[in-house]
């Protein structure tokens, strides 16, 4: 199952010995960074959440320390199944992914307002954060099967069609956030499947009609699409002095930890954005602003680096992809982790509006982290294969 089916019948001693060279393609410095910033995020959700729950201020680092465990589990998986098997198997992973969806739909869990959980009764899970990794690798097959035709209209209208599902349905629970991690995903792969820029230009104008359809035409129609915080807080973003004890609360809240961690930052005991709650969702969407009030600017400076570490060796392993598939994959998957963190920090600078997108490895959340490990696993998947290749 390594490379292909036949490995299966091969010696125990040869299989011993293909792990092994593949474990030595491996890119070491992308999983050691890897480790060092799962480490590191859990050391600042104990710091963060130590006042969340009275009596038990462990509560919720040794949640995320579980779902760790669980994502190693899922990322030497995904490093073991041959990146070609997803390629196989797009139809079933896409008919998974929305199968998934319309399930939280019709019987999800309901939390702060928002449908977005299947309660397994152990662990709540949420597809929406797995489905940031399989739209990537349904549009790179297809992309990938179309070969020369990517530079065909039709291409990356099709890209288009099969991308427009499960963002409306996610938009639909709500979760913002996730919708547009998904276009975003939907943008880097077209482009480095060598789209044509004329058709890119008229697919960014075709986007940039729909949201201004659903802020401001429609609503001024009469016909309301975002739920109204979702609207406030776009509204908030370009307006920000409007409503100081409304919908711009959390915004300036944030940037009020950020600014007031200094240099070396206040401590887990002095933190008193975070201890108090001034800072609403200060482990889940701010937990960037609790960081850098607790740690500082270094702490937070570490964490932007241990980031940019992982972006810079994802990109590397797009330039030794094996295969227009992985390569697609890989760079929709970094672009997708780059997005998720430009976001997050900006809306916790007050740069970017809202939008509900955890910080990667850092903000509480079983799914999200195990997803982010199968991501990694993915990519180190297509790095060792591609060198071997090549």
């Amino acid at each position: 199952m390594i490379d292909t089916a036949a490995t299966r019948s091969l010696p125990r001693s040869s299989r011993a010995s293909d792990v092994v060279s593949l474990a030595r393609r491996l890119d070491w410095v992308l999983l050691l960074s890897t480790v060092v910033l799962v480490g590191y995020g859990l050391w600042a959700i104990e710091g963060i959440t130590r006042s969340d729950v009275p009596d038990d201020p462990g509560y919720y680092v040794l949640r995320q320390a579980v779902a760790v465990g669980l994502g190693a589990v899922v990322l030497v998986a995904t490093i073991l199944i041959h990146p070609d098997l997803w390629r196989r198997y797009k139809g079933s992973l896409y008919a998974a992914m929305l199968g998934l969806l319309v399930l939280v739909t019709l019987a999800g869990t309901v939390a702060r307002g928002s449908k977005r959980w299947v309660d397994l009764s152990i662990f709540r899970f949420q597809p929406s954060e797995f489905g940031k990794i399989l739209v990537v690798l349904v549009l790179a097959g297809l992309l990938a099967d179309r070969g020369r035709r990517v530079a065909r209209l039709d291409t990356p209208l099709l890209a288009v069609a099969l991308t427009a599902p499960p963002t409306i349905l996610v938009f639909v629970q709500p979760d913002l956030g996730s919708g547009l991690v998904y276009i975003a995903s939907l943008a880097a792969c077209l482009v480095i499947a060598g789209t044509r820029w004329r058709h890119l230009a008229l697919l960014g104008a075709a986007a940039l009609l729909v949201v201004l359809s659903v802020l401001w035409f429609l609503p001024a129609a009469g016909v309301d699409v975002l739920k109204p915080y979702q609207r406030e807080r776009v509204t908030a973003f370009v307006n920000p002095d409007d409503d100081p004890r409304g919908a711009t609360y959390n915004v300036r809240q944030a940037i009020t930890a950020v600014g007031a961690g200094g240099c070396c930052g206040r401590g887990v005991s002095g933190a008193t954005q975070t201890n108090f709650d001034y800072l609403p969702e200060h482990a889940t969407d701010f937990a960037f602003a609790s960081l850098a009030e607790q740690r500082g600017f270094i702490g937070a400076g570490f964490l932007l680096l241990l980031y940019l570490i992982v972006i810079w060796r994802g990109l590397k392993i797009v330039t030794v992809a094996g295969s227009a598939f992985t390569a697609v994959v890989a760079a929709g998957l970094v672009f997708s982790f780059l997005f998720q963190v430009f976001v997050n920090v900006g809306m916790n600078l007050g740069v970017a509006p809202i939008t509900g997108i955890p910080l990667p490895f850092v903000s509480v959340g079983g799914s999200s982290i195990v997803a982010n490990l199968a991501a990694i696993g993915l990519l180190q998947s297509i790095h060792a294969r591609g060198r071997l290749r090549r």
